[in-house]
C-alpha cells in the first residue's frame, strides 16, 4: 500500500500560526515543539485499580508509548471507563457491564474525533472493554489496533487425592481460576465445603493482575481480535505478568506507526471474511457465548450482515479442539505456550475452515501468520483434528416457539443434548439465586430467568452466580437446565440458554411461561420449546402486564430507550 500523509488528521489541530493556542496548551503539559509536528497517536486506556483485569494497563501504556516514540510518533494517553464483570457478578452493579461497552465505544470516539488523532491504540483487559474498543476503531476507521492487557496467571489450590478440596495444608496443588470461586460458593451454600475451604479458594484464585484465565469472555474476545486482524496476533496474547509483556507492547506501538504511514484502516481489516474467521476460532476453542453478542455488534459498526445463524452454520462444520476452561482443563497461558492463535489458525487453515486472506495490523494476513506457527512439542491444549473434543463447535443457536429470534447455548463442557422438565420461573436473577442457595431447586427443573434482557434488565446481567452455584451442587449439576433473556459469563458451563429473544420486556414468549410448564431443550433439532399450544401462549401474552422501567433517568434510562435486541447485538441506535 502506498504511503500516505501520516499527519493527515492532526494537521488541523497542531499546524500553522492559527493553532498557536492549541500548541501552547499542549506544551503546558510537557509536549515539545517537535512532538507536536509528528503524527499524534491516541492511547485509549481502560486502566482502573478496581480489579485485576485492568490494574496493570498503565505499565502496558508506557511500553506502547515507548514504541510509538521510537517509530517517530507522539503518543497522547487518555482514559475511559471499565466495569469488572467478576466483581459485580450477582449484584445490581452487573447491569452496568454491557452498558459500559457502549459508553466505552462512545467515549473513545469522542476523544479521538475531538483531538484529530492520526492513529489509535486501544488498551483493553476485560470482557466489555475489548469489544467496545473494537467498535470504536471500526466506527472511527482510522489506523489503529486493540491491544489486550493479557491473561492472569492461574492460582494454585490444594486438593486431596480424590480431587476434592481438603482443609488447607494438603501438599497437592492444581491450577484454578475465578470459575472455581463461583462454583465453591454454590458448594459452600449446599454444605459441601467448609468456611476454611472456601477461604482457600478465594485467597488463591487470583494471584495478580490480568484478565480471568480460562476461555471466558475476555480471552475469547482477545483471540477474536487476533482473528479479526485488529489485534497483533501472538503479541496481544502474551500473559499480563510475563517477562515478555513489555517488549511485546512496545512492538505494538511501533506497529501502529506502520499502520499510520500505510493508511491501513479497520474497514479494510474487519470484513465479512475476517468476522467468519473469528467465529470459527470461537467455535473451535469453546469460547464464550458473549462472542455472539459482541461480534454482531462489531459487524454492525461496519454494516456487515452477520447474524446468529452464521454462528450456528460455522459451528456445525468446525470441530471443538481446544481443551480450555470452563469446559476443559487448561487456561489461557497454556494456550499461548502451546502455540497460541498462530497454531490454531494453522489448524483451521489445514482443515479449510479459515479464509485468512484479509490484511491484519501486523502487515501480514492470518495465512501468512499461520505459516510461522510454532507448536510446542507434546502440547495437548490445541488438539489435532484426529482427536477433537467434540465433532462440532462449542456454540449452537436454538430457535422455536420460546425463542423465535434465537438463543445461544454453549455445548462445550457438557454432554446433554436433550432435556425436558418443569419450568421454575423467576423475574430476576436475584430471586433465582436465592432459590438455589436455599435448596429450593430440584433435579430436572428448568430455571427461567426473565426481565434481565438488554431493555428489561436493563443491561443483560450475566448469570454466573446462579450457574456456578448450580455446578457446585452435585445433584443439580448435570440435571438442571436454565434459560434467560440475560447473558452468561464465559465461565458458565452446563445446559444453559442465554440471549433468549425477543426478551420478556418486549413481549417475547418467555414472558408467557408459567410455573410448572414443560420446557424442552432439543439441541439436535436446534429447538427451544414451550410445550403449550400457540393460542394459549398468545392469550397469556395479551394478559402480561409489563413492569415499569427500573430506571427513569441517567445512563441506564438512555440505554433502555435506545438498545436493540440481543439477536441484533444489543447495540444502541
Amino acid at each position: 500500500m502506498s504511503n500516505v500523509d501520516p499527519k493527515q488528521h492532526s494537521r488541523v489541530l497542531t499546524e500553522g500560526p492559527n493553532r498557536a493556542a492549541a500548541r501552547a496548551m499542549l506544551r503546558g503539559v510537557g509536549f515539545s515543539k517537535e512532538d507536536l509536528h509528528k503524527p499524534i497517536i491516541g492511547i485509549a486506556n481502560t486502566w482502573t485499580e478496581i480489579g485485576p483485569c485492568n490494574f496493570h494497563l498503565r505499565d502496558i501504556a508506557e511500553a506502547v508509548k515507548e514504541g510509538i516514540r521510537e517509530a517517530g510518533g507522539t503518543p497522547m494517553e487518555f482514559n475511559t471507563v471499565t466495569i469488572s464483570d467478576g466483581i459485580t457478578m450477582g449484584t445490581e452493579g452487573m447491569k452496568a457491564s454491557l452498558i459500559s461497552r457502549e459508553v466505552i465505544a462512545d467515549s473513545i470516539e469522542l476523544v479521538t474525533r475531538g483531538n484529530s488523532f492520526d492513529g489509535l491504540v486501544c488498551i483493553a483487559g476485560c470482557d466489555k472493554n475489548m469489544p467496545g474498543a473494537i467498535m470504536a476503531l471500526a466506527r472511527l476507521d482510522i489506523p489503529g489496533m486493540m491491544l489486550y492487557g493479557g491473561s492472569i496467571a492461574p492460582g494454585h489450590m490444594h486438593v486431596a487425592a480424590d480431587g476434592k478440596t481438603p482443609e488447607p495444608g494438603s501438599s497437592k496443588e492444581i491450577d484454578i481460576t475465578i470459575q472455581q470461586v463461583f462454583e465453591a460458593i454454590g458448594a459452600h451454600a449446599a454444605g459441601k465445603i467448609s468456611d476454611a475451604q472456601l477461604e482457600e479458594v478465594e485467597a488463591t484464585a487470583c494471584p495478580g493482575p490480568g484478565a480471568c484465565g480460562g476461555q471466558f469472555t475476555a480471552n475469547t474476545m482477545a483471540m477474536s481480535g487476533e482473528f479479526l486482524g485488529i489485534s497483533p496476533i501472538q503479541l496481544t496474547g502474551v500473559p499480563a505478568m510475563s517477562a515478555d509483556k513489555h517488549a511485546a507492547s512496545r512492538e505494538a506501538g511501533k506497529l501502529v506507526m506502520d499502520l499510520v504511514r500505510s493508511g491501513l484502516k479497520p474497514s479494510q481489516i474487519i470484513t465479512q471474511q475476517s468476522l467468519e474467521d473469528a467465529i470459527a476460532a470461537v467455535c473451535a476453542s469453546g469460547g464464550s457465548t458473549n462472542a455472539v453478542l459482541h461480534l454482531i455488534a462489531i459487524a454492525h459498526e461496519l454494516q456487515i450482515p452477520i447474524t446468529m445463524d452464521d454462528f450456528d452454520r460455522i459451528s456445525e462444520k468446525t470441530p471443538f479442539i481446544c481443551d480450555l476452561q470452563p469446559g476443559g482443563k487448561y487456561v489461557a497461558k497454556d494456550y499461548q505456550d502451546a502455540g497460541g492463535s498462530r497454531l490454531l489458525a494453522k489448524r483451521l487453515l489445514d482443515k479449510g475452515l479459515l479464509h485468512g486472506k484479509t490484511p491484519t495490523v501486523t502487515g501480514k494476513t492470518i495465512r501468512e501468520e499461520a505459516a510461522t506457527a510454532h507448536e510446542t512439542p507434546g502440547q495437548v491444549i490445541i488438539r489435532e483434528w484426529s482427536s477433537p473434543l467434540k465433532p462440532t463447535g462449542g456454540l449452537v443457536i436454538l430457535k422455536g416457539n420460546l425463542a423465535p429470534d434465537g438463543c445461544v447455548i454453549k455445548v462445550a463442557g457438557h454432554e446433554r443434548l436433550f432435556h425436558q422438565g418443569p419450568a421454575r420461573v423467576f423475574n430476576s436473577e436475584d430471586a433465582c439465586f436465592e432459590a438455589v442457595e436455599h435448596g429450593k431447586i430440584n433435579p430436572s427443573d428448568v430455571l427461567v430467568i426473565r426481565y434481565e434482557g438488554p431493555r428489561g434488565g436493563p443491561g443483560m446481567r450475566e448469570m454466573l452466580a446462579v450457574t456456578a452455584a448450580i455446578k457446585g451442587i452435585p445433584e443439580l449439576s448435570e440435571t438442571v437446565a436454565l434459560l434467560t433473556d440475560g447473558r452468561f459469563s464465559g465461565a458458565t458451563r452446563g445446559l444453559m440458554a442465554g440471549h433468549v429473544a425477543p426478551e420478556a420486556q418486549l413481549g417475547g414468549p418467555i414472558a408467557a411461561v408459567r410455573e410448572g410448564d414443560t420446557i424442552t431443550f432439543d439441541i439436535p433439532n436446534r429447538e427451544l420449546r414451550l410445550e403449550v399450544p400457540a393460542e394459549e401462549i398468545a392469550k397469556r401474552l395479551k394478559e402480561v402486564k409489563q413492569p415499569e422501567p427500573r430506571f427513569k433517568r441517567g445512563v441506564f434510562a438512555k440505554y433502555t430507550n435506545t438498545v436493540s435486541s440481543a439477536s441484533q447485538g444489543a447495540v444502541t441506535t
